[in-house]
């Protein structure tokens, strides 16, 4: 089995980004990116103290601001209007907050893209890993498990863009017709959702899933998966998320740097 290390690629990436917060730094330009929230499940205190961590490695500084529901739409738009914020993120899913607030963020200051006009750092990441691991997708198959904002949607969005073979499955689709592509990339938060006999021989596997199960993170593929030696597939942990948390932050220095 050959493993796709995002957070391998995600080492080189923070180091040059490191370098240019400590320009922008010298020149008075302060990166700082705001990170809404509404609930408190696992999976999103893991992921904002992801954030958190790499912030403080590369001297961004991040703010997480927990979301009053009826003022909601009051804090998104102070951050918004605020000359200091350089990016905005609205972590989802949300609890008890609408949908709407993300309208409320400025294009400029939408790091993660899911405002819809721009790729969602996921995606990019999920593209970076692939490309940065020398698969080549204008040639293969490409399947999409999953048609949700962060992923699903956005990645089939780039990747017809760039007329990709690339179909998308949802829910109530025939999973065994994976077996007819190269790449499959599934992000539905359903633990085990991909089982073996889905995937072909030599297929390449971006595991983007993630659900809380007793209490443990875990994605969308099932183990008997990992244990074939013939697949090339993202790890555990440390696949498609250090590179999401590379791309925010490529984007909030990015914003900054405008």
């Amino acid at each position: 089995m050959k493993e796709l290390n995002g957070r391998e690629l995600a080492g080189f990436i923070k180091e040059r980004q490191a370098h240019q917060v400590r320009h922008l730094r010298a020149i008075k330009k302060f990166p700082k990116l705001v990170i809404f929230y509404d609930n408190e499940s696992p999976v999103i205190t893991k992921y904002i103290s992801l954030k958190e961590k790499y912030g403080a490695d590369i001297h961004v500084d991040v703010e997480v601001r927990k979301l009053d529901a009826p003022n909601a739409a009051e804090m998104v738009r102070e951050a918004a209007n605020d000359d200091t914020v350089s990016g905005i993120i609205v972590q989802l899913p949300l609890a008890e907050c609408d949908m709407s607030i993300l309208d409320l963020i400025p294009n400029k200051k939408d790091v993660d893209g899911l405002r819809g006009e721009r790729d969602t750092a996921t995606a990019m990441a999920i593209h970076w890993l692939l490309t940065g691991y020398g698969v080549e997708l204008p040639s293969l198959r490409l399947a999409v498990v999953g048609r949700g904002k962060l992923v699903g949607a956005p990645l089939l969005k780039m990747w017809k863009d760039s007329n990709y073979d690339v179909e998308m499955f949802h829910r109530g689709d025939d999973l065994m017709r994976l077996h007819d592509f190269d790449v499959i990339v599934t992000a539905t938060g359903v633990p085990g959702l991909i089982t073996s006999e889905m995937v072909k021989e030599g297929a390449v596997v971006v595991d983007a899933g993630t659900a809380s199960e007793k209490g443990v993170i875990v994605g969308d593929v099932a183990e008997e998966v990992r244990e074939r030696d013939d697949l090339t597939i993202t790890p555990k942990i440390g696949g498609v998320g250090p590179l999401t948390v590379a791309m925010l932050f490529e984007n909030v220095i990015r914003a900054t740097s405008e």
